[in-house]
């Protein structure tokens, strides 16, 4: 294929994560998979061979993005697009408290993205057209801290990717920020209505806005679970 692109996609273990690997191994693309073991991510190992890497999951350690990104680095030497799916329940301890799973989904997507930027950075400075995607959910775009302040990048994720775009648009790096709508900061005058999205759905549009590298996107989800089941 031509056109092949080589992908890390995070969260990939379940739901719009392993959807978007999915779609891309089909399309013919080189993907990189961070994800818990399933049979699922098993079976398309077997199906596409080498053209899909496994990597480490537990990406909200910092030594564990670092060894993610230096194994694409000695596949692939470089990276062409990042898609960070921060709504994952992946990095769920198994003995968090129901009452304070959504604060860890939060903190946790939280330290992934920031840690997995940070190590594909000198890869995708080297990819062609590089881009990243940070994909969130009405739970991992809460605000940590103070929500009724005004957002900031240091206790909410998608204003601190937004806070990066121009240090990676120096580098030649484009960032799509997908989140819910929201009323502090709102990125569009229209009101964006919550859709009857699948995993499949969700990762074809996502897949085919790619090529557009628009600065944001606005996705509403009607049954979260759908997209991001919880997984524990």
């Amino acid at each position: 294929m031509n056109n092949s692109r080589s992908f890390w996609v995070t969260g990939a273990s379940n739901g719009l994560g392993l959807a978007l690997v999915e779609r891309l191994l089909e399309q013919g693309h080189r993907v990189a998979a961070s994800g818990k073991g399933s049979e699922e991510l098993e079976a398309l190992a077997v199906r596409h061979g080498s053209r899909l890497l496994s990597l480490p999951w537990q990406l909200h350690e910092e030594g564990q993005a670092a060894s993610a990104a230096e194994q694409i680095c000695h596949a692939w030497c470089s990276l062409d697009v990042l898609i960070i799916n921060a709504g994952t329940s992946d990095y769920l301890a198994d003995e968090v408290a129901d009452s304070d799973m959504f604060e860890a989904i939060v903190h946790d997507n939280q330290l992934a993205g920031e840690h997995c930027l940070s190590s594909a950075q000198p890869l995708l400075a080297k990819g062609h057209q590089p881009q990243v995607m940070a994909i969130f959910n009405r739970y991992s775009a809460l605000q940590l801290y103070s929500p009724t302040q005004v957002s900031a990048g240091w206790n909410n994720l998608p204003q601190w990717s937004r806070e990066q775009r121009q240090a990676l648009k120096d580098q030649g790096i484009d960032l799509t920020v997908v989140a819910p709508q929201s009323l502090k900061t709102p990125v569009t005058s229209v009101q964006a209505v919550p859709d009857a999205w699948t995993a499949q759905s969700a990762a074809d549009e996502l897949i085919a806005r790619l090529a557009l590298r628009e600065p944001e996107l606005v996705l509403e989800v009607l049954d979260i679970s759908s997209l991001w089941p919880l997984s524990r």
